[in-house]
């Protein structure tokens, strides 16, 4: 027997197919973003837990402010910031090293920070030094590879007594001792370089360019101003100054050097001249301090002219009248004058800043003349250099 279904029954069963292929997407789509879900979360443990472990272990501390445990938790925090590695928090540290009767107030060794690490189940362990030393502050660092039981890294550093930034300071020795590049200005102000050794069996050489400016007072400041017509030079108050240092050291004991000190420089430029001049000094420098004096004569090529001053007026020396009297023959400078060579004292006071292997000096000068002072500043630059030893015996 044939059953017949009817309009409303055809409409009733497609609407029952209808909502269960529609259930069955449904859960087919919440299964999927389950699974997504899951594979994403699974990932990013698997990427956490591809990072080493590492353990940072009592960081020795020697005439600085800090302390061991204070020290080992900066130098924690500072690697932790790289997230190069899983660092172990340093309570679970604590923890592991009391529970295995470890002390955890005692610099340990190589062979004992590989016990510790291999305790802790971790990859690495890091570990190292920070000690105040003279005037710098070394800090060693190393990190131990457990597996190889070898020392994979170790960096050391010195840097200027600056406790403030110790801070930066554990952040670069890091970088070194992962690879990753530092600000060299940053280094470079806080890196102790050593400076070349000075001992009497050793000579250093501290020569180079000078550049600076001078000023000249009294009568001689108004000849120098003076238009060209009525025998000046036309220059300003201020003349720049270009020269050469050379220095000769005759005395090295500890932190003092006796030194010959030769200084050619030329000015006038400004002015569309040219004025030479050549000094020499005997000066002492302490090396520490940066301090040095030197004293000497000086030597200048000038332009002279003989003359009166009679009723105020100038008169050179082809002019004064027959009938004038009463008058001194007296030498000035003079733009149509002869040239020759002015002689005088210079005392001069510097102090040398440095920068690693670079030293910058400035010197004040003060040159006394009966026409007029001249008070003048020089700056310059020039690298330290160590020289051949001096044979003290033949054989």
């Amino acid at each position: 027997m044939k059953t017949r279904i009817t309009p409303s029954q055809n409409q009733f069963f497609s609407k029952l197919s209808f909502g269960k292929i529609s259930n069955f997407w449904n859960i087919i789509f919440w299964i999927f973003i389950l699974l997504l879900g899951s594979s994403i979360k699974l990932n990013a443990q698997t990427k956490a837990s591809s990072k080493p472990s590492i353990a940072v272990i009592n960081i020795d501390c020697k005439g600085v402010a800090l302390d061991m445990k204070m020290m080992t938790s900066l130098v924690a925090l500072e690697l932790e910031r790289i997230d190069r590695f899983e660092v172990i928090d340093k309570y679970d540290v604590l923890s592991h090293m009391k529970a295995n009767e470890i002390d955890v107030n005692t610099p340990y060794g190589k062979t004992e920070l590989i016990r510790v690490g291999t305790l802790l189940k971790v990859d690495k362990v890091l570990s190292g030094s920070v000690e105040k030393f003279g005037d710098k502050i070394i800090v060693v660092l190393r990190i131990i590879d457990i597996a190889s039981a070898t020392i994979e890294k170790a960096d050391v550093m010195e840097y200027l007594d600056q406790e403030e930034d110790i801070q930066t300071m554990i952040k670069i020795s890091i970088n070194n001792i992962l690879g990753i590049p530092n600000e060299p200005n940053l280094v470079e102000m806080l890196s102790n370089f050593n400076p070349p050794i000075s001992n009497t069996q050793t000579k250093i050489n501290l020569n180079g360019p000078r550049i600076g400016t001078y000023v000249t007072f009294g009568e001689a400041s108004e000849r120098l101003r003076a238009p060209k017509d009525s025998g000046g030079f036309d220059m300003f108050l201020f003349s720049a100054v270009i020269g050469y240092q050379h220095e000769i050291q005759f005395i090295s004991s500890g932190d003092f050097q006796g030194l010959f000190e030769f200084i050619f420089t030329a000015s006038g430029f400004e002015a569309g001249m040219f004025i030479p001049s050549f000094s020499t000094m005997i000066g002492s420098r302490f090396n520490r301090l940066g301090v040095e004096f030197g004293i000497g004569p000086s030597f200048r090529l000038v332009k002279v002219a003989s003359g009166a001053y009679i009723n105020n007026h100038w008169y050179y020396e082809s002019q004064i009248p027959l009938d004038a009297t009463n008058y001194s023959m007296v030498d000035r400078l003079d733009s149509k004058g002869d040239l020759t060579v002015s002689t005088g004292l210079i005392v001069a006071v510097g102090y040398t800043f440095h920068s690693g292997y670079l030293n910058f000096p400035i010197n004040a000068y003060w040159s006394p003349r009966k026409d007029g002072h001249v008070v003048g500043v020089l700056f310059g630059f020039n690298s330290a250099k160590t020289k051949k030893k001096i044979r003290t015996s033949e054989k």
